[in-house]
């Protein structure tokens, strides 16, 4: 009898322990940077997924969001995920810098529009480019945004490309970036985001390049008076995941993310018409003057010189995205 007590005892102090000490599972806290404020769609849609992964995962993972370039550059969060220091970063042809490939999703005049960068990016081009990102950056794309085209700011009257000769302008510290505006004569310098107005506001840079929502949510044009349809640049952008981090999940989480991203993609995609729209609209009743170019004029001086901006293998790509149909 004492003996069959003493097993009892002990069976029921090991199942008492083992639900205690299981219902202690570490919680996984990520953080997530961006540049953009908090009303902005990227914004919204990160706090979107970080609510569908707390949900999904019955509070084991949460995300915790950075905005407003709190973390650093868009390099510099890169960088921090790589690291470790940092879980997640919205980011686009930045990782070029890392993995070259993701180049083309910022290809001056590469896609006609948004439904061909979307056919793009949706097929066998766009998962390419996303397992050059993991293997090379050792980021996991999750969900990605759509973009405004990226469109030319500036103080100055511009009548015609042979007015860019000298201006000063602000680009992201992406190489196709600098070599495009060098090649239209203008004098490209890189710069973090964060660094812009006021060096826009001291005269240092003459001008910045930007979809319409961030030169509305960061404020330029309190410092820039004109806005150029140049819409050089039809791009997207991704949230990623560090991979190691990603890869420390148990695979009931690591499902719970993917369907979390999902959801946030889904989310994205139905504000982002009305989000773009809205952002142009702002900028004109700020006091902006929005000008139309003759975009043939900058296509004419750009496109011929892809073959020389690009490397082999990424001029191979653009001209396979160039001739999706």
């Amino acid at each position: 009898m004492r003996k069959f007590f003493n097993l009892f005892l002990f069976l029921f102090i090991a199942t008492v322990s083992f639900s205690f000490f299981g219902s202690k599972e570490k919680t996984v806290e990520w953080k997530l940077g961006h540049n953009a404020n908090t009303d902005h769609i990227w914004h919204e849609t990160a706090v979107e997924f970080s609510e569908a992964v707390e949900t999904k995962t019955n509070g084991k993972v949460k995300v915790k969001i950075f905005p407003n370039g709190q973390l650093g550059s868009e390099t510099d969060m890169i960088n921090s995920v790589r690291l470790g220091t940092l879980d997640m970063v919205l980011t686009g042809e930045t990782l070029q810098n890392w993995a070259p490939k993701a180049a083309l999703m910022a290809v001056p005049y590469a896609f006609r529009d948004l439904n061909h960068m979307n056919t793009v990016l949706n097929g066998e081009i766009g998962q390419e480019i996303k397992e050059n990102i993991q293997t090379n950056a050792g980021l996991i794309p999750l969900y990605y945004h759509e973009r405004a085209p990226r469109n030319l700011t500036t103080n100055r009257e511009i009548k015609s490309v042979g007015d860019l000769k000298g201006m000063i302008i602000r680009v992201p510290d992406v190489p196709i970036f600098v070599k495009t505006w060098e090649k239209l004569e203008a004098k490209p310098t890189p710069m973090s985001l964060q660094e812009v107005f006021t060096s826009l506001q001291q005269n240092t840079i003459h001008a910045q390049e930007n979809p319409y929502d961030l030169i509305y949510s960061l404020g330029f044009y309190e410092v820039q008076k004109y806005a150029y349809e140049t819409e050089h640049v039809i791009q997207w952008i991704y949230a990623t995941v560090g991979e190691k981090q990603f890869n420390k999940l148990t695979p009931e989480q690591q499902t719970a993310v993917l369907e979390a991203a999902e959801e946030a993609q889904l989310f994205a995609q139905g504000k982002f018409q009305e989000f773009i729209t809205t952002s142009r609209q702002n900028l004109l009743d700020k006091g902006m003057k929005i000008v139309s170019v003759n975009k043939e004029e900058y296509q004419n001086k750009i496109m011929p010189e892809m073959q020389n901006i690009l490397t082999p293998e990424q001029y191979e790509l653009y001209l396979k995205i160039v001739n999706t149909k």
